[in-house]
């Protein structure tokens, strides 16, 4: 987990550091800055979709093995569930994705961005703290609350109904 700790680190750090724009149109400014699309870390680097030949076949396969994934999902599940957008869950709650934001702001249904602000300092926060103990000298200095940021940062990025589809058919599957 320490690669995608570190990629959704990057990540929700620019994002952190988008909401502490000053100065003039501020919500217009802020809108742009977390609704960019540019190549993410890993895809610079030559790892993105359409890179050959740069993971292992057992990477590979590791990756496409679920069970590892739902026990780390159910682990955190306590921490992960408060951060998850209620346009992708359909539940009502006022909580949004990146996307969900974006286009909430768009139509003039955001009032201020403390709430946002405020979800994406706490999955960050955290994050640095579960990416950091991969580090030796930090190791076992993350909690299960910090673990369940990663998942919030993916969910947070990239919305939740995938991740959410997951957990429920594997749920129902016992």
């Amino acid at each position: 987990m320490h690669g995608p700790a570190v990629l959704y680190e990057d990540l929700m750090g620019l994002a952190y550091a988008a909401f502490e724009i000053r100065g003039p149109m501020r919500r217009g400014r802020l809108r742009r800055r977390i609704d960019l699309k540019e190549n993410c870390l890993m895809c610079e680097e030559g790892f993105g979709p359409h890179t050959k030949g740069f993971v292992k076949p057992q990477i590979v396969e590791q990756g496409r093995d679920f069970r590892n994934f739902l026990s780390f999902a159910r682990k955190t599940m306590l921490y992960w569930r408060k951060t998850v957008c209620g346009q992708c869950s359909g539940d009502g709650s006022p909580v949004r994705c990146r996307r969900h934001l974006v286009q909430d702001e768009s139509r003039g249904l955001v009032d201020g961005f403390s709430g946002p602000k405020a979800l994406v300092s706490y999955i960050f926060h955290h994050l640095v703290i579960y990416a950091r103990s991969f580090q030796f000298e930090l190791q076992g200095t993350q909690t299960t609350e910090d673990e369940a940021a990663l998942i919030s940062a993916v969910g947070w990025c990239s919305g939740w109904e995938l991740f959410l589809h997951i957990v429920d058919s594997a749920a129902e599957i016992g």
